[in-house]
């Protein structure tokens, strides 16, 4: 069985203003794959919510303290509620749930699914009782703690003390995973642990009264002494007693329990011939640990892991070795979130689910455009730099280095900061935008409202490629109108497409009455033998056609330009790009940054 869908109704951020409660339209509808989930978005985007709605029903088998408290309720509503669906029950699991189960499906393609609910209700800051109920229906039965017992998840919080987790101590997590594996589960005094310790608890005694002792000595060999250091510290103690109590009355000393759990809460893990690691490899350590208890034998009920912030205390290649583990397991479910990219870019893109804006997006075949193409491109192509993308408020997808080092200078020369924004600017290296772009469309609503604009060069040559000679204005003006009409119109849902209205950026710059003479002093000084001077239109015709110009270069001296600019005091400043008009040549940049801050 497996956690197949979750629904919210005013939990946390997942709700609406002045919205009526209707149980036909859940704030939060969401599935989710049989083995990983990564959950991902920017910060405050819901992922947090969506691990502790789950909990919050089904509890964890480390019997942490979790209950409803009033941040969980929707601003001020006064009733939330959270539904669980769970799929792909075998006969073995179905049968601990007999009375609770409802069916999909007729005849042979008939499955069983089980439902649960939990609806809260609060009064005058006052919350109400409540409890799990499960059935087919909206309103459903209780639950038994039985039951619920085989509902229980493994939850890893963020930035988890695994060395707390890992040592000796009362009721500790490792020996809770022990004692549920079946090498220790129901064998209380019958295991081999028991009688080993039993056996110490004799020769113990038998140490501080002065008798002998069989045991092996270090090379292996079976030998027998008599300790008279034991027997005179015993000696002391009963002397002290018979001052204080009659005659006949002596100390005996003993191991304090004999019993399997308090054994194993004397135990601790550590990795063989390694101590005070750090807390990247004790927390590795700690999910081993944990992925035992999920993989345990003769368990009918579910397996599903929580991990919140995977990446907490591991270094980047640290985190990949990881995931590709994680992505590895098999009959086990995992939910994780992360904030990091590297991550992302190891995960496969069905594995995704892009929270934003009281929304959670899978990013599987059946939800996005995503081709089959895309898929196989994006698993080689989406690099850690790339999947940035993931954890934007709006993305800016470009081209090229010229592009991807320009519009953040050209963005703060407008007043705007990308990066306090949490614009990400994307560069893809080519003009294969759809494979991202896709990402972002969904097949059905609800759509995405994530911004993301696609800056891309028109390609519409001035002069021609053999003679040189210049593009008639009026032949050059009709092709230009079509080919923008034509970019613009792959303009989707929330993607908009930003053509340069010139040939490419380079050339909108030259012809820009607000750049074009940092334009020009730049590529002069950059290709100083190129003569300039004599048709400077025409030599960068040139360039642009024998792809000879330094783009990234000018770009960078361009962007350092506006960085510099920027630092002095407005009154003093020359350069004001947010003034710039329609006719601007560059005005197509202004657009695209406007539309991606919402501004």
């Amino acid at each position: 069985m497996y956690l197949s869908n979750i629904k919210l109704w005013n939990f946390r951020k997942y709700g609406e203003i002045g919205n009526t409660f209707d149980l036909a339209k859940p704030n939060l509808d969401l599935n989710f794959t049989k083995g990983l989930n990564v959950l991902i978005g920017e910060n405050d985007s819901g992922k947090t919510a969506i691990i502790d709605a789950i909990k919050l029903v089904l509890k964890t088998h480390s019997y942490d303290y979790i209950k409803v408290e009033d941040k969980d309720f929707f601003e001020s509503s006064s009733r939330f509620r959270i539904e669980l669906e769970f799929s792909n029950l075998t006969d073995d699991e179905a049968k601990n749930f007999t009375e609770w189960l409802g069916w999909k499906g007729t005849g042979a393609d008939a499955q069983t699914f089980l439902k649960l609910n939990y609806d809260v209700t609060r009064n005058d800051k006052k919350i109400n009782p409540s409890d799990v109920k499960a059935g087919a229906d909206s309103e459903g039965y209780l639950l038994t703690a039985e039951a619920k017992e085989y509902l229980k998840t493994t939850y890893l919080r963020p930035l988890r003390d695994a060395e707390n987790e890992l040592v000796s101590k009362r009721n500790s997590r490792l020996s809770q995973i022990l004692l549920g594996d079946p090498v220790f589960k129901n064998k209380n005094q019958n295991h081999e642990l028991v009688q080993m310790f039993e056996g110490l608890n004799t020769n113990l005694k038998k140490y501080f009264k002065g008798e002998e002792i069989s045991f092996f000595n270090k090379d292996g060999r079976p030998t027998t002494a008599i300790y008279e250091d034991g027997r005179a510290i015993k000696d002391k103690i009963d002397g002290y007693i018979k001052d204080f109590y009659n005659e006949g009355i002596f100390t005996e000393f003993s191991v304090s329990s004999t019993e399997l759990k308090s054994i194993l809460e004397k135990f601790s893990l550590f990795l063989e011939s390694q101590r005070n690691v750090g807390l990247g490899t004790l927390n590795r350590l700690f999910m081993a640990a944990e992925l035992l208890h999920l993989h345990k034998e003769d368990w009918h009920g579910l397996r599903l892991g929580l991990i919140e912030e995977l990446e907490a205390h591991l270094h980047p290649q640290a985190q990949m070795q990881v995931i590709e583990a994680l992505q590895r397991q098999t009959n086990i479910q995992l939910i994780l979130s992360t904030h990091s990219p590297n991550l992302a870019s190891k995960v496969k893109l069905e594995n995704l689910i892009l929270c934003h804006n009281k929304n959670a997006f899978p990013l599987g075949k059946e939800y996005t455009k995503l081709e089959p193409d895309n898929y196989k491109y994006l698993e080689k192509f989406l690099d850690t730099t790339k999947s940035n993308l993931f954890f934007a408020k709006g993305v800016i997808l470009v081209e090229g280095w010229a592009e991807e080092i320009l519009i953040p200078s050209f963005a703060k020369a407008m007043g705007i900061d990308l990066t306090a924004k949490g614009i990400s600017v994307v560069n893809i290296g080519n003009v294969g935008f759809k494979h991202y772009e896709n990402i972002f469309l969904r097949q059905i609503p609800p759509h995405m409202s994530i911004p993301v604009v696609v800056i891309t060069d028109s390609d519409i040559r001035t002069y021609h490629k053999d003679s040189l000679k210049k593009i008639p204005s009026k032949k050059l003006k009709r092709k230009t109108s079509f080919k923008l009409i034509f970019i613009k119109n792959k303009s989707r849902q929330n993607i908009l497409y930003f053509p340069a209205p010139e040939w490419t950026l380079e050339y909108c710059l030259f012809k820009s009455s607000k750049l074009s003479n940092k334009f020009k002093n730049h590529a002069k000084a950059i290709h100083s033998r190129t003569p300039w001077d004599t048709n400077f239109e025409l030599e960068l015709a040139k360039k642009l056609i024998n792809k000879k110009l330094d783009k990234t270069e000018i770009s960078y001296r361009i962007a350092y330009d506006l960085d510099d600019e920027m630092k002095k005091d407005e009154s003093e400043r020359t350069l004001n790009l947010h003034e710039a008009d329609s006719t601007d040549s560059i005005y197509y940049l202004i657009e695209a940054i406007r539309y991606v801050t919402n501004n």
